[in-house]
């Protein structure tokens, strides 16, 4: 009897220890694939800055997406991640939580015994790598390959995980001791992105030719629309992947935010369905513009981004509508201040991450927070919040781009400009030779017959 009683405690531990192995591989599978989803987002980043350029242009626009994503990625890994974890209280660093980040960390190679922070560092690498893209349809057409450079590395590796090591980690002062709730990054990432943006977009200034000396705009139109859309909708594609990402899921049917609240994808998708459509019902009514709506439904996401994890859907989809109207509005009169932002990316990521932020704060304030200590969520939380993450992304746009400015390190030469990037800097050609040629009167030879 005893031995079988042996037997059996032994054959029910196999059990446990298979059954936690098997826990470890659904995360680890589970995040593998949101990462790979998220690549979407950045190819669609680069459909959509490629056909939102002129022909002239393109290429170089091309170059410059990939090149951001190329460089974020060694960058996060040497010390991206190191500033997520050893910054959650503020600018005073925590050394021994931010050790497990460091290059030569245990933690940061083919550690067998460590299943997590490879897929976690991967996942933040590419929400990284976004900020990137969403700051660089911003400045199109006229900025320097190296200058860009420098600024997405700042964006990407520095100022937007610093945001969400405040903002989006378990442990982030915004959190324990505001309450702070922004389930989708509507603070760190887009907040952030989009008002940086705007600090580099003041000093870079518009585009030659997009303002007139009265202040009236010209339209300097994508010379493949069709393709931006398309890019548009791609991004969309590959944020399932992101908002997947931004759960914590344990791999054994134990789902919650970043922030330690339960949470289901079901829940997810409901919310991110409904806000997207209103995002793009909104966005026609107001401009009847196909780049808008598509414009307007990632602006509707982020719009509801702070609370997809807890909304009544149809809240999503009115939050999304609001979203989706106020993005257009927004480019518009930024443009009255001679601000040319190529894609309206200060406004679809910048202000309808705002907008999110603030809906949460006024609309789910008492949501209860399960992290010890932490206050329940409220509207000075979301606002406080939405100010540092204000000032975490204009503040270093703004600052280093005035600096290159000042040493003529940021913009490229007025030359180069009119002649376009391209033929001065690609040393291949988008097209065949006449591909987009205007025809003589506007024309369209009939086609000749095959002989």
């Amino acid at each position: 009897m005893e031995q079988e009683i042996a037997d059996l405690t032994a054959r029910l531990a196999a059990l446990e220890e298979g059954a936690g192995w098997a826990n470890t591989i659904n995360m680890e599978v589970y995040y593998w694939w949101c990462t790979a989803l998220m690549f979407c987002i950045h190819a669609g980043f680069l459909a959509y800055e490629m056909g939102a350029s002129r022909k002239k242009n393109v290429l170089a626009s091309g170059i410059k997406n990939i090149l951001a994503l190329a460089f974020m990625i060694p960058t996060f890994f040497f010390f991206g991640w190191w500033i997520y974890l050893a910054f959650p209280n503020g600018l005073i660093p925590d050394f021994e939580a931010g050790a497990y980040g460091i290059p030569w960390s245990d933690a940061m190679g083919p550690n067998l015994a460590d299943n997590e922070t490879g897929i976690f560092w991967a996942a933040f690498a590419l929400f990284g790598a976004t900020t990137a893209s969403i700051f660089s349809g911003a400045v199109i057409e006229r900025i320097r390959l190296s200058a860009f450079l420098i600024l997405a590395i700042v964006l990407g590796s520095v100022a937007w995980i610093l945001a969400a090591s405040w903002a989006w980690h378990g442990d982030g002062w915004l959190l324990t001791q505001w309450g702070w709730h922004d389930f989708g990054a509507a603070g760190a990432v887009h907040m952030v992105a989009g008002f940086f943006a705007l600090g580099v977009l003041i000093n870079l200034g518009p585009r030659i030719g997009r303002f007139n000396e009265d202040g009236t705009v010209n339209a300097l139109a994508p010379h493949n629309l069709p393709f931006a859309i398309f890019g548009l909708m791609l991004i969309i594609v590959g944020f399932f992947g992101f908002l997947a990402g931004c759960i914590i899921y344990a791999g054994d049917g134990q789902w919650t935010t970043i922030f330690g609240n339960p949470a289901t994808l079901s829940a997810v998708a409901f919310n991110t369905l409904m806000c997207f459509s209103g995002g793009i019902i909104s966005a026609w009514l107001v401009t009847r513009d196909p780049f808008w709506m598509m414009s307007g439904a990632l602006a509707g996401i982020f719009s509801a981004a702070p609370g997809l994890d807890l909304y009544w859907p149809p809240m999503s989809f009115l939050l999304g509508a609001v979203g989706g109207a106020i993005a257009p509005l927004a480019d518009k009169w930024l443009q009255k201040f001679r601000i040319d932002d190529a894609v309206g990316a200060v406004s679809v990521h910048g202000v309808a991450g705002f907008w999110g932020l603030l809906a949460f704060g006024l609309f789910a304030s008492g949501y209860p927070n399960v992290a010890e200590g932490a206050p329940d969520t409220n509207l000075l939380g979301q606002m406080i919040g939405a100010g540092a993450m204000f000032l975490v992304g204009f503040v270093p746009g703004y600052a280093i781009s005035w600096v290159m400015n000042a040493i003529g390190a940021l913009r490229i030469p007025e030359k180069a400009e009119l002649l376009g990037m391209d033929k001065a800097k690609v040393p291949v050609s988008a097209y065949p030779e006449g591909f987009w040629d205007e025809f003589p009167g506007g024309k369209v030879p009939a086609a000749t017959p095959a002989e």
